[in-house]
């Protein structure tokens, strides 16, 4: 008799995820565990006053949860997540780590480098401003 370890009975019931360039994950948990933390280790070097960073640090703390809760259960945790897919929990997480980087990269909480023109942000008889519209 065989003795499946989990990650390997995952694999063993799951041959494809159904979706065209999306390949199974051999052990998705771990490796979305460790792309999640990857995520807060670069949002934690952008000030803590950056909305990005309160709302992606906020939602990956949340998603990070869910992780352990699901203790190892990948079905419980692609219910949790309702993201589809755990593959697709994985793909956009390192999107978010990407971005994350990027936006680091950018400095995109600091003030910008010049002046707007007069009404470039106005719309719809509004104005708006980068941190209220009226």
């Amino acid at each position: 008799m065989f003795r499946f370890t989990r990650p390997l009975l995952n694999a063993a019931r799951k041959t494809t995820t159904g979706l065209t360039g999306l390949k199974v994950h051999h052990d998705p948990i771990p490796e979305l565990k460790k792309t999640y933390e990857a995520t807060l280790q670069t949002l934690s070097s952008i000030p803590q006053t950056s909305v990005y960073r309160q709302g992606a640090e906020a939602l990956t703390l949340q998603k990070l949860q869910v992780l352990e809760k699901a203790n190892g259960d990948v079905a419980a945790a692609e219910k949790e997540l309702d993201e589809g897919h755990i593959e697709e929990s994985l793909d956009i997480a390192q999107d978010e780590l990407s971005l994350a980087s990027k936006m680091l990269e950018w400095k995109a909480w600091e003030p910008l480098e010049e002046k707007p023109q007069p009404g470039q942000w106005q719309y719809f008889g509004k104005e708006a401003t980068a941190t209220t519209s009226s």
